[in-house]
C-alpha cells in the first residue's frame, strides 16, 4: 500500500513538474511576443513622430514661399515697368468708357462687352499695382481717361495716339504718352451720346482704345523681361483681338 502511494504522489509530482514547465515555456513565448509587438509599435510610433514634425515643416515651408513673392517676381526692366505704368492708366481709361454704358447703350450687347471689359481690366490693374509695390516703382497718379490733346478731326469722332497719364515720384511729376486713348473731345462728345448714337460712338473709341493697347502689349512682348508681365502682355493681346472683332461685328448690325 505505501509503495503504491509512494508511487502515486511521485507520478502526481511529476506531473505537476511538467505542467508548470509547459506554462512557464509558453509564458515566456508569449511575453518575447508581446515585447517584439510593443518594440515594432513603439518603433513605428517613433519613426512617425520623427517624420512628422518634417513634413509639416516642408509644408509650411513651401506656403510660405508660396505666399511671399520670388526673387524673379522682382526681375524687371525698364520696358516692363514702362508697361505696368502706362497699362494702369490705359485700363482705367476702358474702364471709365465702360461706366457710361449702362444708362447710354441701346444694345444689350454693348452694354454686355462694356461689363465684361470693366471685369477683366480691373484685377489686372490690381496686379499691376502689385507688381510696382514689389519693384518699388512710382505709381501712376491720374486715373483720368481723357488729355487735352484735341483728336475731334478724326473719322468718327475716333481718338488716336498721344494720351498722357500722370506719374509721381519723389515729388516729381512727369508725364507719359500711350497710345488710343481719348481726348477730352471724344470723353464729352460721348458722355453727350445715347442710344445707338452712344453704342457707335462706344465701339469705334474701344476698338481704337483696343488697338493702342495692343500696340503696348508688342512693345512689352519685344522688349520686357519679367516672366509675369510678359504673360499679362500676351494675355492682353489674345483678348483684345478677340474684342476688337467682335466689336467690328457689332458696328455692321447698328
Amino acid at each position: 500500500m505505501n509503495m503504491f502511494a509512494r508511487s502515486g504522489a511521485a507520478a502526481l509530482a511529476a506531473a505537476l513538474t511538467l505542467t508548470l514547465v509547459a506554462c512557464g515555456g509558453t509564458t515566456d513565448t508569449s511575453t518575447a511576443a508581446s515585447s517584439s509587438a510593443a518594440a515594432t509599435t513603439t518603433s513605428a510610433a517613433s519613426g512617425s513622430t520623427t517624420s512628422t514634425p518634417g513634413a509639416m515643416m516642408s509644408g509650411a515651408g513651401s506656403a510660405m514661399m508660396s505666399a511671399a513673392p520670388s526673387a524673379a517676381d522682382a526681375q524687371h526692366n525698364a520696358a516692363d515697368l514702362a508697361f505696368a505704368q502706362q497699362m494702369i492708366v490705359h485700363h482705367q481709361g476702358a474702364i471709365e468708357m465702360a461706366d457710361l454704358a449702362p444708362s447710354r447703350a441701346a444694345s444689350q450687347q454693348v452694354k454686355d462687352l462694356a461689363a465684361r471689359i470693366k471685369a477683366a481690366q480691373g484685377p489686372e490693374i490690381e496686379q499691376m499695382q502689385g507688381w510696382l509695390i514689389t519693384w518699388a516703382a512710382a505709381m501712376p497718379s491720374s486715373t483720368d481717361a481723357s488729355s487735352s490733346e484735341d483728336t475731334s478731326g478724326m473719322d468718327h469722332g475716333m481718338s488716336g495716339m498721344g494720351k498722357e497719364g500722370e506719374m509721381t515720384s519723389g515729388g516729381v511729376t512727369t508725364t507719359m504718352s500711350m497710345p488710343g486713348m481719348m481726348s477730352d473731345a471724344d470723353m464729352q462728345q460721348l458722355t453727350a451720346a445715347s442710344g445707338t448714337e452712344f453704342d457707335r460712338l462706344f465701339l469705334q473709341q474701344m476698338i481704337v482704345h483696343h488697338q493702342g493697347a495692343l500696340e503696348m502689349a508688342d512693345t512689352e512682348l519685344a522688349e520686357g523681361s519679367n516672366t509675369a508681365a510678359l504673360a499679362l502682355a500676351q494675355s492682353i493681346k489674345n483678348s483684345q483681338i478677340a474684342e476688337i472683332s467682335e466689336m467690328q461685328q457689332m458696328l455692321q448690325t447698328l
